[in-house]
C-alpha cells in the first residue's frame, strides 16, 4: 500500500532533523524540544548562556495549491533584502543632506547673531 503524502513528508523531516542532530551532536549538547525542533546552549561573545533553535519543517505550498517553491522563496528575500539596503542608503543620503542643511543653517544663525550683536555695541559707543 503506497504512503500518504503526509507519512512521506514526516519520514523525510525525520531523517533529516536525524541528520541535523548526529551532526551537531559531535560538538554540542543537542537537546530534542519538539517533534520537530531541536536546540542547544551555546554562549554568545560576553559568555552569557543562550539556546539556538532549529526548526526542520518540509513546506507544502500555500492554500490555493501552488506548490513551494525554495528557489522562488530565495530570489524573493533576496530582492527584500535588495530594497531594504537601497531604503537605508536613501535615508543615510537624507541624514546627511538634513545634517549638512543644519549645520549650516546654525552657521548663518550664529553669523547674524555676532553681526546684530557687534551692531548693537557700535550704537552703544
Amino acid at each position: 500500500m503506497a504512503k500518504s503524502r503526509r507519512a512521506l513528508q514526516n519520514e523525510l523531516r525525520l531523517e533529516y532533523l536525524r541528520k541535523i542532530m548526529e551532526f551537531l551532536a559531535k560538538e554540542e549538547d543537542v537537546l530534542r524540544t519538539g517533534s520537530n525542533e531541536i536546540a542547544f546552549p551555546v554562549t554568545d561573545s560576553e559568555g552569557n548562556e543562550e539556546f539556538i533553535q532549529i526548526v526542520v519543517k518540509v513546506p507544502t505550498g500555500s492554500r490555493d495549491g501552488e506548490p513551494y517553491n525554495g528557489y522562488q522563496m530565495a530570489e524573493e528575500y533576496a530582492l527584500k533584502l535588495k530594497l531594504k539596503q537601497e531604503k537605508a542608503e536613501k535615508a543615510r543620503i537624507a541624514k546627511e543632506k538634513k545634517i549638512a542643511r543644519d549645520t549650516q543653517m546654525r552657521k548663518e544663525k550664529e553669523k547674524a547673531r555676532k553681526m546684530k550683536k557687534e551692531k548693537m555695541e557700535a550704537e552703544l559707543e
